[in-house]
């Protein structure tokens, strides 16, 4: 039996704390509390240290947040303020998971609705601004840069108030769970360019290049000659000034451009790709690993590093919310998807390595970060985003720390010779 404090006799009150009761009541939520609007607070007998507190902001707030049965309709209710959440927000996503990631649990959730509407319907008024504007046919040229632009062009400080000194927005590389996140981006650059084996003079191209951190490490650490692709103009910029202030314009080379638009045969050694294929879904796939191909000289080298799910996975928590407002057409594949997707493009499978455990510790990083600074990233972009990013990445740190979502990096080759790769029989010099 729940516990109230105080003894309230508002009509609204009872309604809410009978709802959080039979809500909450079957599923282990003894690190969460929740504070009435009135200062009514409800939490499970026998609980413990308070983790997180979920804070209904009116007497509304559980009809915004629940009669929907739906995550967005309470991720919706989240960002527009019908509550908030204090302390951990990672507490909550297990318990979120629980209610609707089983579709019988969606379907036990239709019967509170009398009872939810009997709450006042209150609330601010939903805003469309925050979500993502993208219309056209999926993954054209057109719908791609709208969806891309919507997620990078965010803001170049924005990104900076929570990510490493160099900007580098994927999975980082830990050799315990104790490296700082500095170390831990720095280490996976340099195992990015052992993977590709970069040698003085080779001729680099980096597709979705991000902020640069990439090509100038490979630059000044390797010797390499790199260039970059890009359809986020706030990156290019800030690239290109960091490309001058390390005095490597003569070997660093950034362009505006879709992968698709990529027109010199065979011109690279080596192309990497970390983080660009879950924008893309299943269907343009076999394209865009054709087109590394075309690129790539006989006997080179493509790294793609990618989010991906496991083969078992039925859903993805705040799938629908993150597509709307975060990632827009955002569609994370399964392993055997990219495989099949790059071997028809031609090339030879020489390794796969699963970095899941590594995004668990950088999406650590990232949270705290992020909230660290959250009067800082509210003054830059704003509440609404504030709290759609700080869904995205706890909904994201949820599914790589139970296994659904994965980080993928796979090591082809474009053969020189049929049946010889030109690799070396072991990978040991990417660890010594």
């Amino acid at each position: 039996m729940a516990t109230a404090a105080p003894k309230s006799t508002d009509r609204a009150v009872d309604i809410t704390l009978s709802l959080l009761w039979e809500v909450f009541g079957s599923v282990p939520v003894d690190n969460i509390a929740v504070r009435l609007w009135d200062g009514t607070i409800w939490k499970p007998d026998g609980a413990g240290a308070t983790r997180c507190t979920i804070v209904l902001q009116h007497p509304g707030a559980l009809r915004k947040m629940f009669l929907g049965a739906s995550e967005l309709s309470l991720a919706e209710a989240y960002l527009h303020n019908d509550f908030d959440i204090e302390g951990d927000i990672g507490a909550l996503m297990p318990l979120i998971n629980h209610l609707f990631g089983n579709p019988k649990k969606k379907l036990e959730q239709l019967r509170y609705g009398a009872r939810l509407l009997r709450l006042p319907n209150l609330g601010q008024p939903r805003s469309a601004g925050a979500a993502a504007r993208v219309d056209g046919v999926a993954h054209s040229k057109e719908r791609d840069l709208q969806a891309i632009s919507h997620h990078y062009n965010i803001s170049n400080d924005f990104f900076a108030l929570w990510l490493d000194s160099r900007m580098v927005y994927s999975c980082a590389y830990f050799a315990t769970p104790d490296d700082d996140l500095e170390t831990a981006q720095k280490r996976k650059l340099d195992y990015l360019c052992r993977k590709l084996r970069l040698r003085p003079g080779d001729r680099l191209l980096d597709i979705g290049f991000g902020w640069g951190g990439l090509m100038i490490y490979a630059a000044q650490r390797y010797g390499v000659v790199a260039e970059g692709i890009t359809i986020s103009s706030a990156q290019l910029l800030l690239a290109q000034e960091r490309i001058k202030q390390a005095g490597l314009e003569n070997s660093c080379k950034v362009h505006f451009g879709d992968y698709r638009e990529m027109k010199e045969s065979g011109g690279y050694d080596k192309v990497v790709a970390a983080g660009v294929a879950e924008h893309m879904g299943k269907g343009p796939l076999p394209t865009f690993f054709k087109s590394a191909w075309e690129q790539l000289r006989p006997g080179g080298v493509f790294l793609n590093q990618s989010v991906g799910v496991h083969s078992n996975a039925h859903y993805l928590l705040g799938a629908d919310f993150v597509r709307k407002y975060v990632f827009p057409d955002g569609e994370p594949v399964t392993l055997s998807t990219y495989l099949d997707a790059a071997e028809s493009a031609g090339f030879q499978v020489r390794d796969v390595e699963n970095l899941a455990e590594h995004y668990v510790y950088t999406l650590r990083h990232w949270l705290r970060h992020y909230e660290e600074r959250a009067a800082d990233v509210r003054k830059r972009v704003g509440e609404l985003a504030y709290r759609s990013w700080r869904v995205y990445l706890a909904a994201a740190l949820h599914e790589y720390e139970v296994g659904t979502a994965q980080l993928y990096q796979m090591l082809f080759v474009k053969y020189a010779e049929k049946g010889k790769s030109g690799l070396p029989l072991t990978r040991q010099d990417w660890y010594s």
